[in-house]
């Protein structure tokens, strides 16, 4: 048996999975202030009475880093940037506190200047007295030398609750995106952090001791306990479990737009068959540019539970979410509330949503079924117009998808693929306003918990090689060795491979099903005065993302079977 949980803003979704199909599922409010009840509630509703000793592996998602860019509520972090001659590293600023200092080394990984520990000891005497508790360290070419920032951390001392150095974060040349980067896994660390602790806590409640996985961006797993070390791995881990859950359960022959809808956000993705788009590079969520590799994704600060607002008589739906709807208890009004008021959702307390909704329709000059008919249209449009920019970003480069390069290819979408809590409320409307043939998806209220268990484990090595210095290096994985004449790029490739393998059956991939690909390999030649003198080589592997092998079968069972608490829904 296999869990999957998925952790939103506004609801934690939890399914187990056997043999037979959908065994169980829940869906529980999502409580920031307590993740370890709402954790465990979730693991109550699909475990009892069940033999856990007989579940394999938990597998989590999480939007909770997501949300937290997207609503700009990441707690203020300390950077550290060092680049020496050339390039100003303040272009690239990411926050208030980022301070720039002396020392570099150069692209082959020589020191050109030395750090000033005065310097380091000063900023971090700012950082404390700023009560900051994380910071990020970025020197320009520590992937050649990570000396400079293992010094920087060294003398950042132990009075902060986590450093983070650039090296570790990422091994691209990148500088700009390797900030961002690094400044993301220190701001979302606390959140992250909390999380890690909850789903420990809850399952140290229940006596389970299982493998557990998290979800990447990139569709992938790894161990839960690696994500601690690299916290920005769970952005956008919420919207690929969605696309997963999508392949899974819905993915057709067509393009296709992903859409998950959510209390909080909504998140999108686009689909050429059953394969993902993927940015192999690094994608960009607000207004960071990062070496975060993943689903080309979409979110957006629009759901279910967006507070609706009228501004100077004009109707705004989001981005923020103030609570669950009136409908549930809230005092903002929401998309809701609105479903409920034109009778789209059924609920038994339908007029205290009309009753929540008057004010704005009376401000407004329309009728109570006007008004909320123009919030549930302000809020599938902003979701359609979000799918057209996901779109055109994609097509205004090449398109990548899990399994290749479509050189040329220009995705066109036929169809929406929906899913999340709301989704079936929402098809209708979103049908009125596009072309596109709009279907909910199979289990739509836990695809994104299916896609999550269903995901196999990933991860990625590059390697850097000079031959005139005779040394290869992977710094992210703490590897340096030195190379014999004759060393190539074939070599190179060889060698990632192995450091692939090998970090890939740690982290518990399949090693009977394990597809590794080089995607990147390049070597240049260096020139001294007229003569050759080395190679930089560079090389970068992956193990491909996609579902677990063996999983049609399940596929079949879940789509055909109707588990006994298929509608249980429980609220913290």
């Amino acid at each position: 048996m296999i869990i999957g949980l998925d952790v939103g803003g506004t609801h934690t979704d939890v399914v187990l999975l056997n043999n037979a199909g959908l065994l169980r599922q829940a869906k529980v409010s999502t409580d920031a202030s307590d993740l370890f009840r709402s954790v465990l509630m979730g693991l109550d509703a699909v475990t009892e009475g069940v033999d856990t000793g007989a579940i394999r592996r938990i597998v989590l998602s999480t939007t909770l880093t997501t949300n937290a860019i997207i609503q700009d509520t990441i707690p203020p972090v300390g950077m550290i940037v060092s680049a020496g001659p050339g390039i100003d590293p303040e272009h690239f600023r990411t926050n208030p506190h980022y301070i720039c200092v002396k020392g570099s080394i150069d692209h082959r990984g020589r020191e050109v200047e030395p750090v000033l520990p005065e310097e380091i000891r000063a900023a971090a005497g700012h950082f404390r007295d700023s009560g900051i508790r994380q910071v990020g360290v970025v020197g320009k070419f520590s992937v050649r030398n990570p000396a400079h920032e293992i010094r920087i951390g060294e003398l950042l001392g132990d009075s902060f609750d986590k450093i983070f150095l650039g090296h570790r974060v990422s091994g691209s040349l990148n500088f700009a995106r390797r900030i961002a980067t690094t400044y993301l896994n220190a701001a979302v660390y606390p959140i992250h952090k909390a999380f890690f602790d909850a789903v420990l806590n809850s399952l140290d409640v229940k006596g389970m001791r299982l493998p557990l996985r998290l979800l990447k961006a990139d569709g992938g797993n790894m161990k839960l306990e690696a994500s601690v070390e690299y916290p920005a791995q769970t952005i956008l881990s919420g919207p690929a479990a969605s696309v997963m859950g999508a392949v899974a359960m819905a993915a057709g022959d067509e393009d296709a737009i992903v859409m998950d809808i959510g209390g909080t956000t909504t998140d999108l993705a686009v689909l050429i068959g059953r394969a993902p788009v993927l940015d192999p590079h690094g994608i960009a969520i607000g207004p960071y540019r990062t070496l975060i590799r993943s689903l080309e994704t979409l979110s957006i600060g629009m759901g279910g539970d967006s507070a609706v607002r009228l501004k100077d008589g004009r109707l705004t739906v989001g981005p923020d979410r103030q609570g669950p709807a009136i409908l549930f208890g809230g005092s903002v009004p929401t998309p809701t509330d609105a479903l409920a008021a034109i009778g789209d959702f059924a609920h038994d307390d339908r007029e205290r949503a009309r009753a929540g909704l008057r004010p704005l329709a009376d401000s407004s000059g329309v009728s109570i079924d006007a008004f909320a008919d123009r919030v549930v249209e302000t809020a599938c449009r902003a979701m359609l117009e979000a799918s057209e920019r996901l779109t055109a970003h994609i097509n205004g480069k090449p398109v990548y998808t899990l399994h290749e390069l479509k050189e040329g290819y220009q995705v066109r979408p036929r169809s929406v693929l929906v899913l999340g809590g709301p989704a079936p409320y929402f098809a209708k409307h979103l049908q009125r306003l596009t072309p596109m043939h709009v279907r909910v998806v199979p289990r739509w209220q836990v695809a994104n918990a299916i896609g999550a268990a269903l995901a196999r484990t990933t991860c990625e090595v590059g390697l850097f090689a000079d031959t005139e210095q005779r040394v290869a290096t992977a710094p992210a994985e703490n590897f340096l060795q030195p190379i014999p004449d004759g060393y190539g790029l074939e070599a190179a490739t060889a060698q990632a491979l192995d450091l692939l393998r090998v970090k890939a059956l740690e982290r518990g991939a399949n090693p009977d099903y394990l597809e590794m690909e080089v995607v990147e390999s390049q070597q240049f030649n260096m020139v001294r005065g007229f003569n050759t003198s080395g190679k930089n080589i560079r090389v970068r592997v992956q193990v491909k993302p996609g579902l677990i092998h063996g999983y049609d079968h399940l596929l079949k069972r879940l789509l055909e079977s109707n588990p006994k608490n298929e509608h249980r829904n429980t609220s913290v």
